[in-house]
């Protein structure tokens, strides 16, 4: 199935949720802002979300530091 993030195409499995994407794209979900379909999706429906074609996500990495 074809997605986007952060303005590229990428090919996921089918039947993933916002959670499994994380995993997929080996990223921390503490560590991230998800906006999908041009709205923020807020941590309590990661889990639930599941991915559609075509959907569009923006995936913010939050940097700490002093």
């Amino acid at each position: 199935m074809q997605i986007i993030v952060n303005g590229d195409s990428k090919e996921v499995p089918e039947g993933l949720t916002v959670v499994g994407l994380l995993d997929h794209l080996h990223l921390r979900p503490d560590r991230v802002v998800i906006e999908l379909n041009a709205e923020i999706l807020p941590k309590n429906r990661w889990a639930d979300t599941h991915l559609r074609s075509d959907d569009r996500f923006e995936i913010v990495h939050l940097v700490g530091g002093g």
